[in-house]
C-alpha cells in the first residue's frame, strides 16, 4: 500500500491510555501524539510519554510528541448565586474586581482586559453562547449591552475578538508546564493565545532548541500578523477552536485557507485542528460533513490533520484514526489533489539546497522514482524536499532519533534512523535498505538521494544520486 503523505495526530486521554489501544492507534496510522496540558496532571503526563515512547519502540517507527499549553485563560469571576440571567438589550456593567457580581454586575479579575477595552468592543461569553458589546468607558466601571441573553455562570470564558489584549501567551503555570514537558523530551512545544511575533519569540528564549514550537493561531489579531509569526515557528496550528468562537462561522474557513498558504509558503508545516470528526466521540462513522471537512484540508495541503476528544474520551478512538486515514488517502489518490498541490508551493530561494530539492522532485517526477531519500540530520533537507510535494514522498535518514520524531509532522516524510554515510556506495546501500524496509520500493526501481558530502555535517545538501534498487 502506497504511503499516506499527510499526517494524523491523535489526543491522548482516558480513551486511548490503555497500552494495547495505544498500540492499535499507531498500527491504524497515528503519526504523532498531543498532551494536553489544559488538562490531567504530571504524572499522567509522564506516564503517557513513557506508554507513547514503549509503543513507538515496538512498533519500530518514528512518533512524534507535542505538549499543548493551556495559555492564560480569561474568565468571568464568581456570582453571589452562581449566576446571573443576562436578557436582550439590557445595560449592564462592568468591573475589574475579585469580588462576587450579581445581576447587572460582571466583575472580572483581569484588570489589564478591562483597562484595555474601548467602546465597540465585542466580548463573547461561554464559548459565544453570550455576547455583550461595551457602549460606555468610566474611569472604574464599563457600561455593555446585551447582543445574546441567557444565563451566566461562575467563571465562564471570555473572548474579546476585536481587541489585543495586553497580556504574555505564557502564564506562570505554563511556564512550568514548559519545563516539565521538556524535561519529557516532547518534540514539539504547541503555544497557546499567540497573537503577535513577540509571544513565539518569548517562548523561544525560554524552549531554545530543546523542541520546536507550533504556534496555535486562534486568535484574529494573529491574523493580521501571520506571515511573520510564521516564519519565526517550526509549525503552526489551526486552532479552530477559539478561532471558531472569535470569528464569524463563515469566516472560520477562511482563515484556515489563508494560515494554510502562509505555512505552505514559508515550508513550515500545518495542522488542522478541532472538531474534524466531532461526531465519533460518540458514533462510530462521521458525518458527510465531517468527511468533507477532513477532504478540504487535505486538499488546502495541509501536512497534518488532528483528532481532539474523538481520541481523547471518544468510544471509537481506533476507528476514528481508520476513518481518517481512509478519507486522506482518498483525496491523494485523486489527480486533481495532485493538480492543485503546486499552487501554494514554496518558492526555492538562492540556494544549493534549495537547487537539489527542487531538482529532485523535477528527477523524481521525469524517472517515476519509487521514493527520494534525503539524509538529514535537523531535518531541514527532508523538510525541503517535502516542500517539493513530490508524488513519489520522502524517506528521511537520520542518525538523530529526535529529529526522526519531529519529522513525523511533516507531509510526504517516513524516517528511519541509521548511521551517517561513510561514502558514496555506503550511502546508496543504507538508502537501498531503507526503501525496502518501508516496502516502497521493489528490484529495479529508481531512487534518487540527496546529501551533504562530506557526510556528517549539517546544512552541506549539495549532492543527488539516482541509483537502482537491487
Amino acid at each position: 500500500m502506497r504511503a499516506r503523505d499527510c499526517k494524523i495526530v491523535a489526543t491522548m486521554g482516558p480513551a486511548s491510555d490503555p497500552p494495547e489501544r495505544l498500540a492499535m492507534l499507531i498500527q491504524a496510522g497515528v503519526d504523532c501524539f498531543r498532551l494536553n496540558f489544559s488538562h490531567g496532571g504530571r504524572e499522567d503526563h509522564a506516564r503517557r510519554m513513557q506508554a507513547i515512547r514503549e509503543a513507538e519502540a515496538k512498533a519500530d517507527a518514528a512518533v512524534g510528541v507535542f505538549a499543548d499549553l493551556q495559555g492564560p485563560k480569561i474568565r468571568v469571576g464568581m456570582f453571589k448565586d452562581g449566576e446571573i440571567k443576562l436578557k436582550y438589550g439590557e445595560i449592564v456593567t462592568l468591573e475589574a474586581s475579585n469580588e462576587p457580581g450579581e445581576a447587572g454586575l460582571i466583575r472580572l479579575p483581569h484588570p489589564e482586559l478591562v483597562n484595555s477595552l474601548e467602546a465597540g468592543d465585542i466580548l463573547k461569553l461561554d464559548d459565544g453562547k453570550l455576547q455583550i458589546t461595551v457602549t460606555e468607558v468610566g474611569r472604574t466601571q464599563l457600561k455593555a449591552r446585551v447582543d445574546f441573553g441567557g444565563v451566566l455562570k461562575n467563571q465562564k470564558g471570555v473572548n474579546v475578538p476585536t481587541r489585543r489584549i495586553p497580556i504574555s501567551a505564557l502564564t506562570e503555570k505554563d511556564r512550568e508546564d514548559l519545563a516539565y514537558a521538556l524535561d519529557l523530551g516532547v518534540d514539539y512545544i504547541a503555544l497557546s493565545f499567540v497573537q503577535h511575533p513577540e509571544d513565539v519569540r518569548e517562548a523561544r528564549a525560554l524552549i531554545g532548541d530543546r523542541a520546536g514550537i507550533i504556534s496555535k493561531i486562534e486568535k484574529p489579531s494573529a491574523l493580521t500578523q501571520i506571515e511573520e509569526i510564521v516564519e519565526l515557528s517550526d509549525a503552526v496550528m489551526v486552532a479552530r477552536g477559539d478561532l471558531g468562537v472569535e470569528l464569524p462561522p463563515e469566516q472560520v474557513p477562511i482563515a484556515q485557507r489563508k494560515i494554510i498558504r502562509a505555512a505552505r509558503a514559508a515550508g513550515r508545516p500545518v495542522i488542522v485542528a478541532t472538531h474534524m470528526l466531532e461526531s465519533m466521540v460518540e458514533a462510530a462513522t462521521p458525518t458527510r460533513a465531517e468527511a468533507s471537512d477532513v477532504a478540504t484540508a487535505v486538499y488546502q495541503g495541509a501536512d497534518a490533520v488532528m483528532l481532539s476528544a474523538e481520541s481523547a474520551v471518544g468510544r471509537h478512538p481506533q476507528s476514528a484514526v481508520a476513518i481518517m486515514d481512509r478519507i486522506i488517502r482518498a483525496v491523494e489518490e485523486d489527480e486533481e489533489y495532485w493538480a492543485s498541490l503546486p499552487r501554494d508551493m514554496t518558492p526555492p530561494q538562492a540556494t544549493t539546497a534549495d537547487a537539489i530539492a527542487l531538482s529532485a522532485r523535477h528527477i523524481a517526477d521525469t524517472l517515476g522514482a519509487a521514493s527520494i531519500v534525503a539524509y538529514t540530520s535537523t531535518g531541514s533537507t527532508a523538510l525541503r524536499v517535502a516542500r517539493e510535494r513530490p508524488r513519489c514522498g520522502v524517506v528521511g535518514l537520520t542518525p538523530i532519533r529526535e529529529t526522526a520524531r519531529r519529522l513525523a509532522l511533516v507531509w510526504g516524510v517516513r524516517t528511519v534512523v541509521v548511521d551517517d554515510a561513510t561514502d558514496v556506495e555506503d550511502m546508496v546501500a543504507k538508502a537501498d535498505v531503507a526503501v525496502r524496509k518501508l516496502g516502497i520500493a521493489e528490484t529495479g526501481d529508481r531512487v534518487a538521494v540527496i546529501a551533504g558530502i562530506p557526510f556528517g555535517r549539517p546544512g552541506k545538501t549539495n549532492t543527488i544520486r539516482v541509483f537502482r534498487v537491487e
